[in-house]
This record gives structure tokens, sequence and C-alpha cells, in this order.
């Protein structure tokens, strides 16, 4: 039986989500296969979060990718985690950022990219993207994922 499963905080349970985003809401799990490089990829398509001016709802296609090392994010503490920022006013990017840093924080991958698709509002769509990797040759990959971005999906 899996051991590092007994910790997690909301697999199997009932838990309300946060009012507002809660990093400490975040669990990870350990990666039963650390020595391969694998891509994790979350796509949340109804993302949503507010104009810290206006107040008003800004919507988004959130993309998470992750090579993990040690640990994984669970996937439902994931969800309670981006749920608490339809509370939270804050710019596109921002929120991105934010995610990232609580997302490395958590996990310390090889390496993690965080793109934020956002709706267009007021006839402009801001879409920012955030990336990194730990050691040369994932800092390597970082760097070449980034200059080849051009605002599309990564």
């Amino acid at each position: 039986m899996r051991t590092d499963l007994d910790n997690l905080k909301a697999l199997g349970r009932t838990v309300q989500a946060a009012g507002d985003y809660d990093p400490s809401m975040l669990d990870a799990f350990e990666n039963r296969h650390p020595e391969r490089d694998y891509w994790v990829t979350f796509t949340c398509p109804e993302f949503t979060t507010l104009c810290p001016k206006t107040g008003q709802p800004d919507f988004a296609t959130l993309t998470i990718r992750y090579i993990p090392a040690k640990r994984l994010v669970e996937s439902k503490s994931l969800k309670l985690y981006l749920f608490g920022f339809r509370n939270h006013g804050d710019f596109h990017e921002d929120v991105v950022n934010v995610i990232y840093d609580d997302l490395w924080k958590l996990l310390r991958p090889k390496y993690m990219e965080v793109f934020g698709k956002f709706a267009a509002r007021g006839g402009i769509s801001i879409d920012p993207f955030v990336n990194g990797g730990a050691g040369a040759s994932y800092r390597a990959l970082a760097k070449r994922r980034f200059e080849s971005w051009h605002g599309v999906r990564p």
C-alpha cells in the first residue's frame, strides 16, 4: 500500500473550495518514475479570475505543463487551488506567475511552464507564459521553449 497517499488532504474527501486562492490546498505525491523524463499536462479550459480594477470576471484556458522530478501534483487539490482564483482580483500576468511560483515550490520539477490564454476583453487578449528549468539541460530547454514561444499554445 502506498503510504505517500495517506497524507493527501483533498483526495477521497469532501473539501470546500477556498474563498481565495490558497497554496496550502495543493498536495503532492511521490513520482514512481523519477529516472524518466515525461510530460504532465493539465488543461483548465474554464479558468476564471477577477479584474483587480473592475471586479469583472476574466476567463482563460490555463495550461500547466511540467517534467516531474520527485513529486507530482494531485489533481483534485490543483482544481481546488485553481477554483480559488475565481474570487481573486489580479492581473493576468501576475496570476500566471503566482501559479507557477506555488507549483514550483511544491514540486521542484525538472521543468515547468504555465500559459494563460485569456479571452479578449475590450478588444485585446493578454496571454502570459512563464517557464523555467532546474539544472543546465532543463534551463536550456526552458530557454529554447521561451525563445520559440509566439503567443500560441506551447
